[in-house]
């Protein structure tokens, strides 16, 4: 069979594992995961990161990749996954990339061209001890073409855009590009049309990993690594950090992840729809499966006639 690859996207709580682990069993496949806290270990609850029943019924890879207190970039996670999926068409078998982290799906998708510079703990302390306002006006003068496309209050990819100029003496926008992959792929998006649709499964998952013990789990993060870890201040776990540190109620918590999680999945939304060649499915579709295998059908027909 030709080389392939299957990705099914889109933003949080549309039940892109569900589809997936349908797809993998159906056709043999590994499921490689595209979310950038799963890539961590002690996150499970609150990434919704597969479940050991899930893990026996399909191979699951590009999960608990370093501890919470290191640094993951693109970069790595782009490499590893290209080699897992180069292995998996060695052995005629098609992977299915899954997530809702969009960079990482186009870092693979689009072979994005990323430099090489890990993040530079000396270099960053010494640019934050000037002002946002300063460090912009540097970007300019020193990478241009990335200044317009970086918001001038934007900080993290201000520091980012200079730290590659300062370590390579390259800037970043020369280093970019992308160099797409060979093989064919396939992009499937899901989507919850309907806002209050969309809202109501957001509190019910929420309501499901709380039950899971999603705040034992924060707890005992914190107690590990600290409360200053900057993991804890991603979606879900800010909010219960400020719960167990007495400044919120559980409630109040709960109804600010589901509150905060909304507009994350309207982000999420925003970039994936950006993509023409993602294939739109509802979520809430009642034979979803039906549906998507109707897509992937002839997709696999296409490949063996390529043969």
């Amino acid at each position: 069979m030709t080389p392939a690859l299957i990705v099914i996207c889109g933003a949080t709580a549309t039940g892109k594992s569900n589809l997936a682990l349908t797809l993998a069993e159906r056709l043999g496949s590994p499921i490689l995961s595209a979310d950038s806290r799963q890539v961590y270990e002690a996150f499970n609850i609150g990434t919704a990161k597969p479940s050991q029943s899930d893990c026996a019924r399909v191979p699951h890879y590009l999960l608990d990749l370093c501890p919470p207190d290191a640094t993951f970039t693109v970069a790595e996670y782009q490499r590893l996954a290209q080699t897992l999926i180069s292995d998996c068409q060695n052995q005629g078998v098609i992977p299915i990339l899954v997530g809702g982290t969009g960079l990482y799906i186009q870092s693979v998708v689009n072979g994005l061209k990323i430099p090489r510079v890990p993040p530079q703990t000396e270099l960053r302390s010494q640019l934050t001890t000037v002002s946002q306002v300063e460090r912009y006006q540097w970007l300019q003068q020193v990478d241009p073409p990335s200044a317009l496309k970086v918001h001038a209050n934007d900080q993290v990819r201000t520091l980012r855009a200079l730290e590659v100029f300062y370590t390579t003496g390259i800037p970043l926008s020369a280093q970019q590009g992308s160099n797409p992959p060979s093989y064919t792929i396939l992009q499937i998006g899901l989507d919850i049309p309907d806002l209050d649709q969309q809202m109501a499964l957001i509190q019910r998952r929420t309501a499901q990993m709380i039950g899971q013990g999603w705040v034992e789990e924060v707890q005992q993060i914190m107690g590990h690594y600290g409360a200053e870890l900057p993991l804890l201040k991603t979606l879900g776990y800010a909010e219960l950090c400020q719960y167990l540190k007495g400044d919120c109620t559980l409630e109040a918590a709960i109804a600010a992840i589901v509150l905060h999680t909304r507009q994350f999945a309207k982000r999420q939304r925003t970039w994936f729809k950006a993509n023409p060649e993602i294939q739109w499915l509802n979520a809430l579709d009642q034979h979803l499966d039906q549906t998507a295998w109707g897509i992937v059908e002839p997709f696999l027909s296409s490949l063996n006639d390529s043969d």
